[in-house]
This record gives structure tokens, sequence and C-alpha cells, in this order.
């Protein structure tokens, strides 16, 4: 006889239900294309893999996209690199983000707060209008299709503008954070040649300013490319001599002119963390990104245009680009820029609350330091507008759940999602329609034939296994920049499982159709054989007060033996002694297993991570393992370069034992 099955944290109202846009979806394909009309959602994700070109020209005509040139079908060649998708069709992206324009006009389309917690709104026909008039600029200063523009801005309306524009163009788009430095911006940027860089001369953060000019002047003089530079001064300085001005660029009153472009047509270039050597720079499609977005924002997240999607996020994140994709249903996007906690813990709960923002994303780590500062945000603010609460980044702990469940509301659905930059897009996440059961995805997103492999390449269920997508998916990478065999690319995913996506993560599909996360497989710890995830010692070990962040590594031996240390970083205070070493063991036994147990905790001054805030596992791994730190992890991508001398002096002490 079977356990019984732990009831949900959150299971949908049937009102929920039937308002949900995949409901609809669902009910239209079983009459249109053959979907099964029962079953639920479990019976149309299986439709939806076995299916694939019917399952994506459905999407296509539910969501009327519109192609300038008709596609002759929707699925060429299916292999995995490689697929073509809706081959002879033409479009643009860019025409679709602006489309409600028509009917929404004055209502705002992007909503703009700064650390003052201000919404300052932007109308549909504000934006539709600064698109065209920077678009016809762009084209002046002679920006054709396949050019690279590039953008060094915050989460502000001129960066969608600027992308907007770029897409209508048939340009293709690139951007890093202001927050990144001139070395990173070039290991980026020069990779792809930009012809025009719009550029901050600073930005706010945390209550300061942080001027950028001199970064702008080097990245200028670093880059032969560009023909222009574009001076968007959030600080209030005067346009640099040789710079363009965003006010003069943007004030005529031009209808946008959209350029029809193929499916596969750069949108454009993503970086990889860049954890060792040069980030990978992922190309991916116009069409291949709007049809995923739109199924993705549509069906997954539901938002339409009465809705107000807040995530917090910088340009440096591939979560601005899938905010952005929001325009795409008509929705209103919260553009925040600023510090995640300023003035308070609280902070992101507040501008939810102001910009009545209706799904409102943000970092695991941002609800755990939540809960941790005992913020209480279902009872300080108003946030009867939030439907969805989803988070990304890292896995979402079960303390995590629990906590969105007893201090945002009981009647809340909470979406842990889980994708990557490499498709811009979630493997697995919210699903409107199903329940939410604790440390949980709901489910693997429509046409993502998502399944958890042994090294034999065997399924598994309720199994921790390798994350692989068997089929492909159209926001897959075109392909690497500079990168003209193809060699690079088909290596980052294809080396395991020829033909099949294998994406780094550790993970469990259960028997009733949802999705556990442990961890990137490639810094996962496996001692004696038993494969465990870095992610449930980090939600063991940082439910400790006096913990406030970890960081835990497997290292191979060179005898065969096998090292598990647990750094950790201590909240303001505490003191690594007997007592707390001991709590820490204790906690990581009872909550997991003896075998978890690390081998030693020590304390460091603080946990690297890049600059996109993952924790870095695999290159303090390569340096304990003796790798120097010039091959180990690139400078340019980390927070603070500076915590990893500590790892080095432990590799070589320990060498010398």
């Amino acid at each position: 006889m079977s356990a019984a099955q732990p009831a949900p944290l959150w299971n949908p109202s049937q009102e929920f239900i039937d308002s949900a846009q995949i409901t609809r979806f669902q009910a239209w394909a079983a009459e249109h294309h053959g979907a099964p009309a029962d079953g639920g959602y479990p019976a149309l994700h299986r439709w939806s893999v076995e299916h694939l070109d019917t399952f994506w020209g459905a999407v296509v005509e539910w969501f009327d996209v519109r192609f300038t040139t008709p596609y002759t079908q929707v699925l060429g060649e299916r292999a995995m690199p490689g697929a073509q998708w809706f081959t002879g069709g033409r479009l643009n992206y860019a025409e679709h983000a602006l489309r409600a324009a028509d009917s929404r006009g004055e209502e705002p389309a992007l909503l703009a707060v700064d650390e003052s917690q201000q919404p300052v709104p932007v109308s549909w026909s504000e934006l539709r209008r600064q698109v065209g008039s920077l678009g016809a600029e762009l084209r002046a200063l002679g920006v054709r299709p396949g050019d690279r523009v590039s953008g060094y801005l915050p989460n502000i309306p001129q960066a969608v503008v600027a992308f907007l524009a770029t897409a209508a163009v048939g340009a293709v788009w690139t951007s890093c954070a202001p927050d990144f430095g001139a070395r990173s911006v070039l290991d980026r940027f020069q990779q792809v040649e930009p012809v025009v860089l719009f550029a901050v001369d600073g930005y706010r953060y945390g209550g300061k300013e942080h001027d950028r000019r001199e970064t702008v002047a080097e990245l200028r003089a670093e880059l032969p490319t560009l023909r222009a530079v574009v001076h968007i001064p959030l600080l209030g300085t005067e346009a640099p001599e040789g710079t363009l001005d965003w006010a003069g660029l943007t004030a005529a009153d031009t209808e946008p002119v959209f350029e029809p472009v193929p499916f596969d047509h750069p949108l454009w270039v993503l970086y990889s963390s860049g954890t060792t050597g040069l980030p990978k720079a992922i190309v991916q499609s116009q069409g291949g990104i709007l049809i995923e977005h739109l199924k993705q924002l549509g069906l997954h997240c539901d938002l339409g245009p009465g809705d107000r999607f807040f995530w917090y996020t910088s340009t440096g994140w591939m979560m601005w680009n899938f905010l952005v994709s929001g325009l795409l249903a008509g929705t209103t996007l919260v553009l925040y820029d600023g510090s995640p906690g300023y003035p308070d813990t609280g902070a992101q709960w507040r501008i939810a609350e102001r910009t009545e923002a209706t799904l409102f994303g943000t970092s695991a780590a941002y609800v755990m330091a939540c809960r941790k500062a005992e913020v209480h945000p279902g009872r300080d603010f108003d946030l009867s507008r939030v439907r969805c609460v989803a988070t990304t980044g890292s896995p979402l702990p079960p303390d995590g759940f629990r906590w969105l469940h007893e201090e945002v509301r009981e009647d809340l659905w909470t979406a842990s999602v889980s994708g990557g930059t490499d498709v811009c897009s979630c493997f697995a996440g919210g699903v409107p329609t199903l329940p939410v059961h604790i440390g949980e995805l709901q489910a693997p997103g429509l046409g993502t034939d998502l399944q958890s492999w042994d090294p034999e390449g065997k399924p598994l269920t309720d199994e921790v296994g390798e994350l692989v997508v068997t089929n492909p998916m159209p926001s897959m990478p075109l392909h690497f920049w500079n990168d003209p065999d193809g060699t690079r690319y088909h290596d980052s995913y294809f080396d395991t499982y020829p033909g099949v996506w294998r994406h780094g993560d550790w993970i469990t599909v259960t028997s009733r159709g949802s999705v556990v996360i442990h961890g990137r497989s490639d810094s996962t710890l496996n001692r004696q054989g038993v494969r465990m995830g870095s992610a449930d010692i980090y939600e063991a070990v940082e439910r400790l007060p006096e913990i406030r962040e970890s960081l835990v590594l497997g290292i191979e031996q060179p005898d065969g033996g096998y090292w598990m240390p647990l750094f950790v970083h201590l909240a303001p205070g505490a003191r690594l002694d007997e007592a707390l070493l001991g709590r820490i063991k204790q906690v990581i036994r009872e909550q997991l297993s003896p075998r978890h147990v690390p081998d030693e905790v020590i304390e460091v001054a603080a946990v690297p991570h890049t600059l996109t805030g993952k924790r870095l596992e695999v290159p303090v791994k390569r340096l304990l393992q003796g790798t120097p730190l010039t091959k180990a992890v690139n400078p340019g991508s980390v927070d603070n370069v500076e915590l990893l001398a500590f790892y080095e002096d432990l590799a070589r002490e320990r060498a010398q034992d």
C-alpha cells in the first residue's frame, strides 16, 4: 500500500481554472486541432510534445501571430541542434509587442519605478511613438537588419524603447547592466561588434549615485565598430562630445516601420554567466522568442491586458528580456531600477502594492531574506491585486513556499520556475490550473519534452537524474556568436546524449508530473555513488539564523578520496563555535541524511557570485582542485573577485599537507 500523498499547499478554485487562458486554449485546441478535451493539463502537455508541429501551429493561431509572408511548414528539420521552425515565414517581434497600442492608447504600457518608489507611467501610444522616432533615427544612422545594437542601461523605459526600435529595424539587441565593469562589458560586446551603443551616465542604487561616465568612455575607446553613441542622462549630466542625445532621437511623431524578417532572424544576443573563459554569446530568433514567450506569458503566467507584470531584474539577466515580452500579452510592465532591499527588506512588496502588480516575480533568495528579516507582506501591504508570486534564480526552498502561504496570503498561487538564459524561458514552472505542492515546480511547460535521465539515457520517475529536453524548442539558440562550425554550441548541450539537450541541472520528475530542481549537475555532490543537490543543503543550513549564506562543494581528490567542505557566511555577531558547528551538522543530518553532513565547516567573509547572482560553485571547486585562478574563472564575471583568493590559499595549504 503506497504512502498517502501530502496535501497541496494551494489548489486553484474552479473559478480560477475556468477563467485561465490555458483552459480556453485547451477547449479551442480540442475543437480545432485534435487536442484532448479531457484530462486537464497533463493530457494537454502530453499532446503538445507528441504533436509538436500541431501544437506550435495552434499557438501561432491562438495568439494571432501575424506573418507578413506565410510559412510553408511548422517544423521542417527536427534535429537538435538545427531544428527549422516556420519555414519561409516572415514577421517582426516589435510589431507584436506594440499591437496593444491600437486599443489601449493612453493606458500605461510601462510603470517606471526607482528608489523613490513612485511609479511614473509611459502610455502605449507614447511608447509606440518613441519606438517609431528612434527606429527612423537608427535607419538614418545606417543601422540595417543583422547589425548589432548594444545597451549599457538599467531597467528603465529607455532600455525598452531602444530594444523595440532595434527589433523593429531587424537589428540585433544586446545589453549589460551598468553595475558591470568595463572588462565584463567588453568581454561581451567585443564579441558581437555593435554599431550603436546606448549608455547612461550613471545609476542610483542603495540610496547612492554611481557615476559610469569613465566606464562609458572606456567602452567607446575599445569598441571600434561603433558608429554612434547615445547618451541617456539619468544623473542629469551633459552629453559628452561626439555622442547623440536621447531626447533628440525620440522627439519625432513617427509611425514605427517594422522590418519583416525571417522567422529565424536573430533578435538578441544573451550571455552565459561566463564563469570560465569568455561568456557564451547566445543568439535567439525573433520568431522563436515571440512564440515561446506568447506561450509562456499568455498560457503559463496567464497574463493579459488587465495585468501588471513586475519582476525584479536587471538588463544583464534574461529575466529582463522575459519581462519586456509581457508587452506581447498586452500587459503593463513594472520596471524597477534600484536595490532589491532599499530602503528596507520589504521594498519589493511595497513596489508591488504601489503599482498594483498582479504577477510579482522575484528571486528565491529575496523570499528567504524576507523570511529571515521577519517581513510581513500580507499584514503591512495591500497585495490584494497580486494573483501570483513567482520565483526563480535558484530553487525556492520548502520554507519559502510555506512563508509565502502564511505571510502573503493563503489563497496565493506560488510559481517556482526554472529555465535558463540558454532558452530565455522556463523548462518547468507555473500552471494556473494545477495544485502547488511544497518544494515542487508545478509541471513542465507546454511543448517542452522535459525528462530526467540516468547516465545511460534511461528516463527516471521519482529519482534524481539529468534535466534533458528530448525535442526542440523554438527559443533554443540559433547558434553562438563566433562559433562558425557549431562546436562550442554542440559541446555545451549535446555531447552527453547525442541529439538531446542536457541542461546541467539535477531534477526529479515526480509520478504526479511535478518537477523538483536539486541544483547544478556539474557541481552536484556525489558521495559514495549517491548524488545530492547542493540546493537541499542550502535550504537546511540557511534556516539557522546565524547563517547568512553558504556554499557546499564536492571535491574529487587525486587519491580517489572525496572532500566535501561547507563554507558559511555568518550573520553579524554570530561565531562559528562548537555549539553552532553542532547545530549545522545536526540540522543537515536530521533534515537530509548523515551522508549530507560536510567533512568540514569553514567560515568565509562572503560567498562569491556571478554578476547575475548565482553562487560560484563550479569555479570555486576548480580552484580547490588546484586550477589557477586565471583558468578557473573569468574575473570579470564575479561580483567580488577578491573573495577568490581565500580558496586559492586554501588549495595551496591542502596541497602541502
